[in-house]
C-alpha cells in the first residue's frame, strides 16, 4: 500500500479528557483505516456529534464537568441513531448496565482490548465491503 491512501472505513469521534488515551485510540484506529476526530470535553462532543459524517462515538464516561452519562443522552437527543460506545475504567459489576442505561449502544472497559474494540466498532460501522 506504499504511496496510496487507504479509503476510510468511517469517521470515529473519540471523547476522553486524557490526551494519552486519545492518542492511543487514534493510533490504533488510524492504522486500521478509520478517520478519527477527538475532543477532551463532553460538551464539545455533543456539538461535534451533530456532524452527519461521524459514524460512531467512543465516549469516556468519567470526565470533569459534563461526564459521559450526561453527554450520551444529549448526543442521542440530537442524533438518535448515532452509535455511542462507552469506554471506561469503570469495570465493576453493574457498570456495563449503568452505561447502557445512560443510552450507550455498547461498553468497552479500559485497558482496551484492541480486538474487542474493533469488533464492537465493526458492529456499528458498515463499510462499502460490508454492504
Amino acid at each position: 500500500m506504499k504511496g496510496s491512501k487507504m479509503a476510510s472505513k468511517g469517521k470515529v469521534l473519540i471523547v476522553d479528557d486524557d490526551p494519552r488515551n486519545i492518542f492511543a485510540l487514534k493510533e490504533t484506529l488510524d492504522s486500521r483505516g478509520y478517520t478519527c476526530l477527538s475532543c477532551l470535553d463532553a460538551k464539545d462532543a455533543v456539538e461535534m456529534a451533530s456532524d452527519p459524517s461521524i459514524g460512531i462515538v467512543l465516549m469516556d464516561m468519567m470526565m470533569p464537568g459534563m461526564d459521559g452519562y450526561e453527554a450520551i443522552p444529549a448526543i442521542k437527543n440530537a442524533r438518535l441513531n448515532l452509535p455511542v460506545i462507552s469506554v471506561t475504567a469503570q469495570a465493576m459489576i453493574g457498570d456495563r448496565e449503568k452505561c447502557l442505561s445512560a443510552g450507550a449502544d455498547d461498553y468497552i472497559s479500559k485497558p482496551i482490548d484492541v480486538d474487542k474494540l474493533l469488533t464492537v466498532i465493526a458492529k456499528f460501522i458498515k463499510t462499502e465491503n460490508d454492504q
